[in-house]
């Protein structure tokens, strides 16, 4: 069994409006991953992505390219801490 991971995202470029948000919800649970895609006030998406690092990496290579209307300019990673995040669950976006 694969270690679970939690990894932080910041997606800049025109990811807002273009359902950015709500494909990285599908794509997060298609993948099996628990988490949120949150709007910033920068005009950036903020993703937690908690799961098996393989799904976790896949949904990093999927959010360099996003939906068809995205236009992603930059993704910054952050691995969060080992700690509790079984309070979580699902994904949601805000």
């Amino acid at each position: 069994m694969q270690d679970i991971v939690a990894w932080r995202f910041v997606v800049t470029g025109k990811v807002q409006g273009v359902f950015f948000r709500a494909s990285t919800a599908r794509e997060a649970t298609r993948l099996g991953l628990r988490g949120h895609a949150l709007n910033r006030a920068d005009g950036a998406v903020e993703v937690l992505a908690i799961g098996p690092e393989t799904g976790v990496a896949k949904l990093h290579r999927w959010l360099q390219r996003g939906p068809p209307a995205a236009r992603v300019e930059n993704v910054q990673v952050m691995v969060q801490p080992d700690g509790d995040h079984a309070s979580i669950a699902g994904f949601r976006t805000g």
